[in-house]
C-alpha cells in the first residue's frame, strides 16, 4: 500500500480509522481488486484502500495523494469520487452514504442518515472527532454532494476503467 501524509495520519489516529471504516466503508487493508483493471488512458492505476464489499479506492495518474481518487465496486461500476485523498475522507466524513444517494440529492441523504443515526446516535461526534484528528473540516452536505457530482460527471469520462483482460469499460456509478 502506499504511503502518503493523510494515510499515515488515519492509520496513527484510532478515532479516524474506526469512523472511516465503518460508516465510511474505506478500509486501509490491502487485498486485490476483484479483477484486474487499467485506465483506458493507459494513465497509472494504485489501489490505497478498499470497501467492505469487495470495491476498491485507487489512485489515477503519477503523483502524490492529490491525485483524483477513482472507486470502483465489484459489481461492475466506477467513479471518480475526488480529486485527491484529502477530498475523498472529507466526502467521507460528509456522506459516508454517498452509495445510497444515486443522484446525488441531499434528500437521499438525509434519508439514508436517519437510518444510519438509528443505529448509531453518536456518529455525528465520532465524525467530528475523527475530522478533527486529521486536522480536516467536514462539509456540509449539500457541498460535498454537489462536489462529487462535478467530479464525477466532469472527470468521470477522462477515466474510464477497464476489465483488463476483456477490455470491457465498467458503467459508471452516477449519471447526468
Amino acid at each position: 500500500m502506499p504511503t502518503t501524509p493523510l494515510l499515515d495520519a488515519i492509520r496513527a489516529n484510532p478515532a479516524a480509522l474506526d469512523f472511516l471504516a465503518w460508516p465510511g466503508d474505506l478500509s486501509l487493508d490491502h487485498y486485490p481488486h476483484v479483477e484486474e483493471v487499467v485506465l483506458a488512458s493507459g494513465e497509472a492505476l494504485e489501489p490505497v484502500a478498499k470497501d467492505g464489499a469487495g470495491g476498491t479506492f485507487f489512485l489515477c495518474g503519477e503523483g502524490g495523494e492529490e491525485r483524483p481518487v477513482l472507486y470502483a465496486d465489484s459489481e461492475g461500476g466506477a467513479a471518480v469520487l475526488a480529486v485527491g485523498l484529502p477530498e475523498l475522507v472529507r466526502l467521507l466524513l460528509a456522506v459516508p452514504w454517498w452509495r445510497d444517494c444515486p443522484r446525488l440529492t441531499v434528500e437521499e441523504s438525509a434519508e439514508a442518515a436517519d437510518e444510519y443515526l438509528e443505529d448509531e446516535p453518536g456518529l455525528y461526534a465520532e465524525r467530528d472527532a475523527a475530522a478533527a484528528a486529521l486536522g480536516l473540516e467536514v462539509p456540509g452536505v449539500a457541498a460535498a454532494l454537489a462536489r462529487l457530482r462535478e467530479v464525477a460527471l466532469g472527470l468521470g469520462p477522462a477515466y474510464v476503467l477497464l476489465n483488463a483482460e476483456e477490455g470491457g469499460a465498467y458503467e459508471p456509478l452516477f449519471q447526468a
